[in-house]
């Protein structure tokens, strides 16, 4: 499903990753862990396209995405690849809804279609009661779930997520992580997680260690 070879990135002389290659089968919850500055979230950006590689190439079902052109790269992160952060990044003059929506309406989605889907989403994630409620009016716990049910909209094959229990109490962390489970369970999503959440990390299928710039 992801396949990435010899993957280099240098910032000016500091090389970040040296010569990694991962791959991760379809519907697999891959955890990475390591200290600060090994490499992790700047592998995980170069595999969602969020970064270029020096060197080396990314294929996500069998599509070499460091050869698609800017445009190209837009519109497959859109549609292929789902995005989870420490900080939920959700626009806080929207609702709930409308977050969710965003990347549907990116896509090209109607609005009626991307609604229902959202709407579908937000039950699911226990947020029905919440959907007319901007970021301010809850919870960290719930602007994570509305970040993870954006993240789904487009029904993508990879999610990505980076330090997505890093901003919330343990009680909701751990629902975070039960979540993840039950939506790999339930849709095939294949999760990439970079964590140092060792809780989290150990209830994934695989863990990998990274340390300067390398896979162990």
């Amino acid at each position: 499903m992801l396949r990435a070879l010899n993957i280099e990135k240098n910032y000016g002389e500091l090389q970040i990753l040296k010569n990694v290659t991962l791959e991760v089968k379809k519907g697999e919850i891959v955890s990475i862990v390591g200290a600060s500055g090994a490499g992790k979230s700047t592998l995980l950006h170069i595999i969602g396209t969020l970064d270029k590689p020096d060197k080396g190439e990314v294929f996500i079902n069998d599509s070499d995405i460091t050869k698609l052109s800017q445009k190209n790269l837009s519109a497959f992160r859109n549609k292929n690849i789902g995005f989870i952060f420490q900080f939920h990044h959700l626009l806080p003059e929207f609702t709930a809804l409308e977050n969710v929506c965003i990347p549907a309406f990116i896509a090209k989605t109607s609005k009626a279609d991307a609604e229902k889907r959202a709407l579908e989403l937000l039950t699911l994630l226990g947020l029905k009661d919440r959907i007319h409620h901007k970021p301010a009016a809850m919870s960290g716990g719930e602007q994570q779930r509305v970040a993870v049910a954006r993240a789904l909209i487009n029904k993508p094959d990879l999610i990505l997520a980076d330090e997505p229990s890093g901003n919330l109490d343990s009680q909701h962390a751990k629902e975070l992580h039960q979540l993840f489970l039950d939506l790999r369970d339930r849709f095939n999503h294949t999760f990439i997680i970079v964590t140092h959440n060792e809780e989290l990390a150990d209830m994934a299928d695989r863990k990998i260690v990274m340390k300067d710039g390398l896979i162990f």
